[in-house]
């Protein structure tokens, strides 16, 4: 039995990783800010929790004291909503926090949770893997660019003698996404509100299986290595008719050819520029229509395969959803 620390407890995965940890037998601290709302973790008993935020120094030695473990999970990640400026102060400037603090409290293994984003593109279309260097223009992949330069600061602490995993989870499903990521798609297919689906696809998990490669990468994950976390590669179009068959809908029967994607994007930029308020991101919207699929290999054959189908995270978000009125 091991006592570790669960930063970004109350969000969509750190919740998760709380749940596996507890499963597991372990014991666990799960830190929070006082303003963090506390739905993903209603239903888990078991936990210690304890106030603090990773821009505090102060509060993370505190938090740190006695565990042999760390999961830094806390990020900003609905990054369309937040400003660039906090963006890279949590993703880049907590994450050095967490590591230095981490460092002096003699902490066994840290297992750093950064994002496929932060992996680079392969020209050549095919899936990448964790050998490919972060890409992507920084200006317009702001979230990306800052999971990656939190990931420079991992293997700077490996250097400076910290035991550290870095993973890189795809496009996360699952119920508790309780701020609207991945989960927000089918919201919005249930109500109607995607008239057309985009072209290109991407690599998706559940969260429960994400959940399962971070207890996984604590006991047997290699230092200093990259692990994508994903479990099958499914185009937009498939996707979105597997939400709308789980919620009981039309699927939407229009298409946008790959062509159409910039000039959407352009649009939507407009308007977030006037003001609207869209969930979505232009250069996201941009990059949607190609193929973001990722080689996983390594991470199945190290720590273990995905278990969970994506049908049935999809029937479960559904029912999450419902039963918290989202829906």
């Amino acid at each position: 039995m091991v006592r570790a620390l669960v930063t970004g407890s109350t969000g969509f995965i750190g919740a998760h990783v709380v749940r596996a940890l507890l499963a597991a037998g372990h014991q666990v601290r799960a830190l929070r800010r006082t303003t963090s709302a506390t739905a993903a973790l209603e239903d888990v008993q078991g936990y210690e929790p304890v106030i603090g935020d990773v821009l505090d120094p102060a509060s993370l030695e505190a938090a740190l004291d006695g565990c042999e473990w760390v999961f830094h999970v806390a990020a900003v990640s609905d990054y369309w909503r937040q400003p660039v400026e906090r963006l890279y102060r949590v993703n880049v400037d907590g994450t050095r926090n967490v590591l230095a603090a981490a460092r002096r409290a003699g902490v066994k293994r840290l297992i750093f949770t950064s994002s496929a984003s932060a992996v680079g593109m392969r020209e050549d279309g095919f899936p990448a893997d964790e050998t490919v260097t972060f890409n992507l223009s920084p200006a317009a992949f702001p979230y990306a660019h800052s999971k990656f330069l939190a990931e420079i600061e991992v293997l700077k602490a490996v250097i400076a003698g910290l035991d550290c995993v870095i993973l890189n989870p795809a496009v996360v499903t699952g119920p508790g996404d309780v701020y609207l990521g991945a989960g927000s798609l089918l919201i919005e297919v249930s109500k109607g509100h995607l008239p057309v689906i985009p072209p290109g696809g991407v690599t998706l998990i559940d969260v429960r299986d994400v959940a399962a490669a971070h207890v996984a990468a604590a006991e047997r994950g290699r230092v200093a290595e990259r692990y994508l976390l994903g479990a099958v590669d499914l185009s937009h179009r498939a996707w979105i008719r597997l939400i709308a068959n789980v919620v009981g809908v039309r699927p939407p029967c229009l298409y946008l050819p790959p062509e159409a994607m910039p000039l959407l994007g352009a649009a939507i930029d407009l308007g977030r520029a006037l003001g609207i308020p869209i969930p979505a991101d232009g250069n996201q919207v941009r990059l949607s229509g190609r193929h973001l699929y990722f080689n996983c290999q390594k991470a199945w054959e190290e720590l273990g395969e995905p278990k969970i189908a994506i049908q049935q995270s999809l029937r479960d978000t559904y029912d999450w959803y419902r039963a918290h009125g989202m829906i």
